[in-house]
């Protein structure tokens, strides 16, 4: 009999329940609640504001993919610029640079070490077509072999150099080699190396010079 009892007041409890949740879903504000009947006045205006709520949703997203495909392609454009310039530079760069390594070597090759040409040459060819003048351009060069030197002691060395190219005189190289070829490089001290790599460098750039103005 307890049993029958306990079992009656669970049910009228679950009803109860459900009684209290339809009530609260019938008092709530009319913005809130779905419009249980399509053929209202108010219904329509309620699926009218979704469908706008809905189309202006489509058309942001239609912009946002149009915008973001625009963005992209102006990236790849970007992008194809930036290899195509530095395909163009090195290819541009290389020739030169074996070429004017080719020429260092037959003139230098009997004193100076080959490691010592290349990395003149490089330097030489890179900072050629540069803005700087003579002078800073033999410092960079030395620089690429004597990298604890101050620019400020090797402009010193540069500067007879840089002079005699301002006047229009110039260095003969042919006494560049021969002074460069008449030490040995081995037993030379470190400021006499820096020496030598400047007129190294000086014919580097003589030589990329007389190139330019052939071409």
């Amino acid at each position: 009999m307890t049993h029958k009892i306990n079992g009656s007041d669970a049910c009228h409890s679950v009803v109860s329940q459900m009684e209290l949740d339809l009530l609260a879903a019938l008092l709530e504000p009319e913005d809130a609640a779905y419009p249980w009947n399509p053929t209202d006045d108010e219904s329509e205006t309620y699926f009218d504001e979704l469908e706008r709520q809905f189309a202006i949703q489509d058309v942001l997203d239609e912009e946002l993919t149009t915008r973001a495909q625009v963005f992209y392609d102006k990236l790849d454009s970007l992008w194809s610029g930036v290899t195509n310039s530095s395909y163009y530079n090195c290819n541009t760069v290389l020739p030169v640079i074996d070429h004017l390594q080719e020429n260092l070597h037959t003139a230098f090759a009997a004193g100076v070490p080959q490691g010592w040409l290349d990395a003149i040459a490089t330097k030489a060819a890179e900072i050629f077509a540069s803005q700087k003048s003579l002078g800073e351009q033999l410092v960079e060069c030395v620089q690429s072999v004597l990298p604890t030197w101050a620019a400020d002691d090797l402009s010193i060395l540069a500067r007879p150099y840089a002079y005699a190219m301002r006047s229009s005189e110039g260095q003969d190289l042919a006494s560049v080699i021969d002074n460069v070829n008449n030490q040995d490089w081995i037993n030379l001290s470190e400021v006499e190396q820096a020496k030598a790599s400047v007129a190294i460098a000086y014919y580097a750039i003589r030589q990329l010079n007389d190139s330019q103005t052939e071409s």
